[in-house]
């Protein structure tokens, strides 16, 4: 009898970023190179790249990526955006910390953001994340629980934290520790309020240029915890892409590397087995 494979699952985020982003995680998905991937609804790529997605259905979960610092807002949001533009992370760190997001302009666009998923896949999003790990912060998180206890919500929230262990064994390990510290809270309020969450985290990069990687990408199958989530970030370039977000250059080396035989020869060595969810 074969061993049993560890489980594990590989989500593509920024779906809908740029037509070609889209494009490489589509082709991907459809490879069975990734196992999910989390879509940025208020950008206006995605709704021409929903329908294609849509067909993926059962295959390859399909998320939101809550987006709060990348585009416009789907809906007016005076305090935070007055220019109509969504604010870079930085500013909405030191609005998060401080306590001054507020929940009457965070929620609603939320919904917004859920509910453009909805229209566009003809079903609730099989899991939550948050671009650029927006979904665990203070102010953002209790705004979204809610939100999806409202509408019913039987899915699973991607919580970024891991084991310190776990974290110093991969690459990235001060990044990785800042936004598990920033996300401290998200699995017990998870918990409270009746959704699952992965277990195990991991994937994070610098995204510098060069051909590191391969190598350092490996890494982050270090010390899986027993339900696993690794993001990645493949696409093509374009000028949409350009025009969006400072994570360029990498994105082509991911996608071209998650294709490669070398990636499927890693998954087979090291005895994994993508799948659309983690086990809850």
């Amino acid at each position: 009898m074969l061993p049993e494979r560890h489980p594990v699952v590989l989500c593509a985020d920024d779906y809908g970023l740029s037509p070609g982003v889209s494009r490489g995680i589509l082709d991907l998905a459809r490879k069975g190179r990734i196992s999910a991937t989390g879509s940025m609804t208020n950008i206006p790529a995605f709704r021409e790249a929903a329908a294609p997605l849509r067909e993926l259905a059962g295959t390859v979960g399909l998320g939101l990526h809550l987006t709060l610092t990348a585009g416009a807002p789907l809906g007016a949001m005076p305090r935070l955006t007055p220019d109509g533009r969504l604010p870079p992370l930085g500013r909405i760190l030191a609005l998060s910390l401080s306590g001054r997001l507020h929940a009457a302009e965070i929620r609603p666009e939320i919904e917004r953001q859920i509910d453009a998923f909805a229209a566009a896949m003809g079903r609730l999003p099989d899991f939550v994340d948050g671009h650029q790990h927006v979904h665990v912060l203070p102010g953002v998180r209790s705004s979204l629980l809610a939100a999806l206890a409202a509408r019913g919500w039987r899915g699973w929230l991607r919580d970024p934290g891991d084991r310190p262990a776990a974290i110093l064994a991969r690459p990235q390990a001060r990044k990785a520790a800042v936004v598990a510290g920033l996300g401290l809270r998200l699995a017990a309020a998870t918990r409270r309020a009746g959704f699952a969450t992965n277990r195990g985290f991991s994937g994070f990069s610098d995204f510098a240029e060069g051909d590191g990687f391969a190598d350092a990408f490996e890494r982050s199958f270090r010390a899986l915890g027993p339900a696993p989530v690794v993001m990645c970030h493949p696409g093509e370039i374009d000028e949409g892409l350009r025009a969006l977000d400072p994570v360029v250059a990498s994105r082509p080396r991911e996608l071209a590397y998650l294709g490669s035989d070398r990636f499927a020869a890693f998954l087979e060595r090291e005895g994994l087995r993508l799948v659309p969810g983690p086990a809850t």
